[in-house]
């Protein structure tokens, strides 16, 4: 994976930064694992607009994934790489010994031609779906469930990915992404290896058209509105109001908003840094 720098032909190539694509081996998806996608525009069952700077956007389809990877103990050969518009990683479709296709979030390093498993008969190689008590502590790993049975739903974003630090009696102990160390019941599942496709914290976009493409609409700052708009706004010239804060008032930057006598708070052994 790389990045390439445009030549400034254009003004919005100047600075662009985009991805080199170089891991993607078929630009068709598997028919029979996509399907439509509407979309919205940020509004509700009554067309109010519930959410902001959302609109427009390229058509997309949506491609289905297997985050629960519970075809257990059965090969699957990885037949292609390619590039999903719904997120920022790449996927790969695996063709099972059985005849089934699925698509799977593609680790770093996994390439065309490989095999990988899920279940317990698993290895611990990139690609391969594995009980956190059979994985060898300290790997890294990615697509953590947090409930057996649940599906991925930790450290799926392009490039991101988690640590197995220690093993507690029924937990894991877990280095998140966030730099958090939680604990995770030994029965979830995870993906060894790190997301794929990291260089995307590289890319610029170098243009607003292409924020357009991916249906985001301009976003106002808070400072420039009336008082009546934004906790933020009104003031005389260019003075930018008060302490940061979102709409509905409540602080930001630094401000914790997590409920503190929530459930889950016991498996936190340690919470992220600042």
């Amino acid at each position: 994976m790389a990045v390439r720098k445009l030549k400034p032909t254009t003004p919005s190539q100047r600075f662009r930064v985009m991805n080199s694509f170089e891991e993607i081996t078929t630009n068709r998806p598997e028919k029979s694992l996509t399907k439509g996608l509407s979309k919205s525009g940020g509004r509700n069952n009554t067309g109010k607009m519930t959410m902001r700077y959302t609109g427009g956007g390229h058509k997309r389809k949506m491609r289905v994934i297997d985050f629960k990877r519970d075809k257990h103990n059965i090969p699957a050969k990885v037949a292609s790489v390619e590039y999903d518009p719904n997120r920022t990683a790449r996927i790969a479709l695996l063709h099972y010994a059985d005849g089934e296709k699925r698509y799977i979030l593609a680790p770093n390093g996994l390439q065309v031609g490989m095999t990988v498993m899920s279940g317990d008969q698993a290895s611990p190689e990139v690609g391969h779906a594995m009980f956190l008590k059979d994985v060898p502590m300290g790997s890294v790993v990615s697509c953590i469930e947090m409930r057996p049975g649940q599906g991925a739903v930790i450290a799926r974003t392009a490039g991101s990915f988690a640590q197995l630090v220690a093993r507690d009696g029924k937990y894991a102990v877990l280095k998140m992404p966030s730099s958090e160390v939680r604990q995770i019941l030994i029965t979830c599942m995870a993906v060894i290896g790190a997301v794929g496709n990291s260089d995307h914290a590289l890319e610029v976009h170098g243009k607003a058209g292409r924020k357009r493409w991916l249906g985001r609409r301009p976003r106002t700052r808070g400072v420039a509105m009336n008082p009546v708009d934004h906790p933020m706004g009104g003031g005389e010239g260019r003075s930018s109001g008060g302490h940061p804060r979102s709409r509905k008032g409540i602080p930001a930057k630094g401000y914790k908003t997590r409920y503190k006598k929530k459930a889950s708070n016991r498996f936190i052994v340690e919470r992220r840094k600042k």
